[in-house]
């Protein structure tokens, strides 16, 4: 997979973080191949209250992604 036609995707919710890994193919579909999800820690309504627990549940998504996806984020 190539960098340029790779397209990664975060989302931060009060629940959980979510990541998704996509390729862009030849013939232009998008085709996922990656996701992640890991429960949030550190968020209270939206608001960040403990950035050291909110930035281990992105990198824990991040991980699982990058191991479905078979490449580096």
């Amino acid at each position: 997979m190539s960098d340029a036609n790779m397209i990664v995707a975060l989302d931060i919710g009060t629940s959980k973080v979510v990541c998704l890994v996509a390729e862009v193919m030849p013939d232009g579909h998008i085709e996922v191949v990656g996701i992640g999800s890991h429960p949030t820690r550190g968020l209270k309504r939206g608001v960040v209250i403990n950035i050291e627990s909110t930035v281990g549940s992105i990198q824990r998504a991040v991980e699982e992604a990058e191991l479905m996806a078979g490449c580096k984020i």
